[in-house]
This record gives C-alpha cells, sequence and structure tokens, in this order.
C-alpha cells in the first residue's frame, strides 16, 4: 500500500471499487457485474443502451472512415474543420448565436472531459466553485481534482429546483472563482428559466467570475419550454464556456465526441494545450459526427419516443403511495421521491433484491438528492422492454410502500 500512500490531496480518498465497493453507476465495474447476472440496468445515461440505435447514414460515415484508411490516422487535437463548421450552424439555429468554428470551438472525446478540460485554466489550490444541487456528480468531484473545493448551492423542490440567486450570494467568498451549471439539469430535468439566468449573470458580471455550462442534455426538451442560452446577455460571452455533446439527444454516447464554445480568446488557451490534455479525438467518430450534423432527422424522433416513456414514467412512479415525481422537464430521466419509504441506499437495494433493476442513488448529486432516485427511463430501444423493466420497479415499490406505510 506504500503507492498508495503517497497519492496527494482528493486522490487519496478517491476509490475505484477494486478494494471497496462503490455505488456510482460509471465507476468500476460493479455495474458490468450485476448486468451479468442478468439484472436489467436503468441507472444509465446512455439512450437505448444496449441496443443497437446507430442511423445508417451515421454508421455508413464512420465505417468508410474506417475501410478508407483515415481511420488510423489523427484528426488535429482541436478536431475536424469540417465538423466545427457544422457546429457552428447548429449552434446558430439552437442557440441563436453566431460563432467562428476555426475561433470559438474545439473538439474533444465527450463532455466528461471537456468539462474538466474548461476548468483547468481557471481552478487551482483553494478555488471554489459554486454548483447547484442536486447536479451531475462530476460537478463536485472536478474542483477538486484541480485543487479546488465545489460549493453547493442549493435548489429547492418546492421552486421546481429554480436558480435561487440569493443562495449564491451566502455563499460567495474571495475564494470563488466560478459556477458550474447543467442546463437542462442532471437529475432534475429542470429547464433554467430565463429569468433566474439572467440574475445570475448579472451575479457572475458583477463578482468577475467564470461560469462553464454542461449543455449535454439540451436536444430534449419538452412542453415548449423556452431553452435559453445565457450567452445571449450583454457581457457573458467573454465569460462563459458552453460543453456540449453528442451522446444524449443524438444518442451516440459511445463515440465520445463533445466540443466546447467559448470566447476566441479562451479558446486560444485551450488549443494551445490540448494535444497535452486531450489529444485528438477518435477520427473515424469525427466523421460520424459530421453525418449525424447534416442530418440530424433522428433526433426528432428519439424526442418522441423519450416524450412518451416520461408520461408513462409519471403515470406509474405516481400511483405507488408514498413515491411521487414530477413530470420531466427534458431528457429521458425520472427523479424520483422515495424518502417516505427509506433512504436512497435502502430503497435502490430494495429494487435491485426484488426487481433485479438497478438505479441511480439519489445521494451522489448533492445535496437534496438524499431520499431520490434517478431512473433513466431511457434505455433499451424496445417498448415493451422498456414498461416491462418500469413495471418491475412499480411493484416493488408497492411492496415496500405496503410495509413501510
Amino acid at each position: 500500500m506504500g503507492s498508495r500512500n503517497n497519492l496527494i490531496g482528493i486522490y487519496r480518498e478517491l476509490a475505484g471499487g477494486l478494494f471497496s465497493s462503490v455505488t456510482k453507476a460509471d465507476v468500476g465495474t460493479a455495474i458490468a457485474d450485476l448486468a451479468g447476472r442478468g439484472c436489467a440496468l436503468m441507472c444509465w445515461a446512455d439512450p437505448f443502451f444496449p441496443d443497437h440505435v446507430i442511423p445508417k447514414h451515421v454508421e455508413d460515415a464512420t465505417v468508410r472512415s474506417i475501410k478508407e484508411g483515415m481511420g488510423s490516422h489523427y484528426t488535429m487535437p482541436i478536431g475536424d474543420d469540417r465538423l466545427k463548421t457544422l457546429i457552428a450552424t447548429k449552434f446558430k439555429r439552437d442557440h441563436l448565436i453566431d460563432v467562428n468554428p476555426e475561433r470559438n470551438i474545439v473538439i474533444t472525446p465527450g463532455s466528461d472531459s471537456g468539462l474538466l478540460f474548461a476548468m483547468i485554466p481557471f481552478i487551482g489550490t483553494g478555488d471554489e466553485v459554486l454548483v447547484h444541487s442536486p447536479s451531475y456528480p462530476s460537478n463536485f468531484l472536478n474542483p477538486s481534482l484541480l485543487g479546488g473545493k465545489a460549493i453547493p448551492v442549493p435548489t429547492h423542490k418546492d421552486n421546481n429546483y429554480q436558480l435561487e440567486i440569493e443562495e449564491y450570494r451566502q455563499r460567495l467568498t474571495n475564494k470563488t472563482k466560478m459556477i458550474l451549471l447543467t442546463q437542462p439539469n442532471n437529475p432534475t430535468t429542470t429547464v433554467f428559466r430565463k429569468k433566474c439566468l439572467e440574475q445570475l449573470a448579472q451575479f457572475v458580471i458583477d463578482n468577475d467570475l467564470i461560469l462553464i455550462v454542461d449543455y449535454a442534455f439540451e436536444d430534449i426538451i419538452y412542453d415548449n419550454i423556452e431553452f435559453f442560452d445565457i450567452t445571449r446577455i450583454e457581457g457573458m460571452w467573454e465569460r462563459t464556456i458552453s460543453v456540449h455533446s453528442i451522446s444524449k439527444g443524438m444518442a451516440l454516447s459511445g463515440f465520445r465526441v463533445g466540443y466546447l464554445v467559448a470566447d476566441d480568446r479562451i479558446i486560444d488557451v485551450l488549443y494551445g494545450c490540448a494535444v497535452n490534455i486531450i489529444g485528438a479525438t477518435n477520427t473515424s467518430a469525427q466523421q460520424g459526427a459530421i453525418a449525424a450534423f447534416l442530418d440530424l432527422s433522428f433526433v426528432d424522433e428519439y424526442k418522441r419516443i423519450f416524450d412518451k416513456r416520461r408520461k408513462k414514467a409519471f403515470e406509474l412512479f405516481n400511483s405507488i403511495p408514498g413515491v411521487s415525481m414530477s413530470m420531466p422537464e427534458s431528457s429521458y430521466l425520472s427523479w424520483v421521491d422515495v424518502s417516505k419509504l427509506g433512504t436512497s441506499a435502502e430503497v435502490s437495494k430494495y429494487i435491485l433484491d426484488n426487481a433485479q433493476v438497478v438505479v441511480n442513488e439519489g445521494t451522489p448529486y448533492g445535496p437534496g438528492g438524499e431520499g431520490y432516485l434517478r431512473i433513466v427511463h431511457g434505455c433499451y430501444r424496445d417498448e415493451t422492454v422498456v414498461e416491462t423493466v418500469l413495471r418491475r420497479i412499480r411493484d416493488a415499490l408497492l411492496k415496500l410502500s405496503v410495509e413501510k406505510l
């Protein structure tokens, strides 16, 4: 154990499941082991996992890149020029902002590495990062990996988990350097409204902060809720880094293609260290991404599927005494309140034992997550399979409800 004792800071506390059990779905091999035992996985935000859903035009472009020989070679570490041009077109359409593909975009191997990459130039030892909570678990870990500290900022169920600027003011110190935002939010599915984003923007500007926004679920928003890009507010473009992915809306998680959008003074720094930190994103995956951006019609079909599933999940889980959930505003996640039946750990274990389904405990999503489960109703392609698994969860919770209430 001598080598482990030489680890410093946060790294000494990290565990990947080799010497102790971990409950987080994307750490270690525990989830793969459960899948091997025949358990259904409703814990991985990988749409339609594990089934084949690659659109033919995307698959053809990816395979063609390999067969023509380019798949074994690098692209530039900052990304394929044509891909960045297509991203700029989409950004203009969806975010209503003109960006220069040569100066404002860098391609990354997925948005997870992109999030950390975006933070590296700004966060050092002792710096504090304000993170709304509940929120994506990496938002709490990434500052620590850089020597900083994540400061959870509570959001509240009775306010639909919208940002409350007074909560930010109460946690501002002379060490605060950055705010992290997941929009729409994971796990609550909340789409942050323009009014609270305007208040947050003024707070960022007044206190000379950097804002990083994770837009992983931007393609899947329901009920005509307005999607508003905070960088449209004067003074925010030059201090914001937007992090994007083709993993969620396009259901291309395994391609590992993401991208950052920012002011050229920020991008210039990221260009300067891209090869050292993120390398070059997979060449063939980028060709597949190009094909996807050229024809995005398949995303509309996915959104219709997930819309139907969120309504079914809402119906099933709200039929259980002691259990409740709000209608998801985005994505393919159900944020389910089971606090009347037990802790997140207790209820998730009960579901595993009685329904053979793996779901996410709410606690890794930060303060406010205890007593909740995150259930990914976007898994599996076959609608019958999805509904069967959801009903297994419901039946187990009904049984637990009888025992507890």
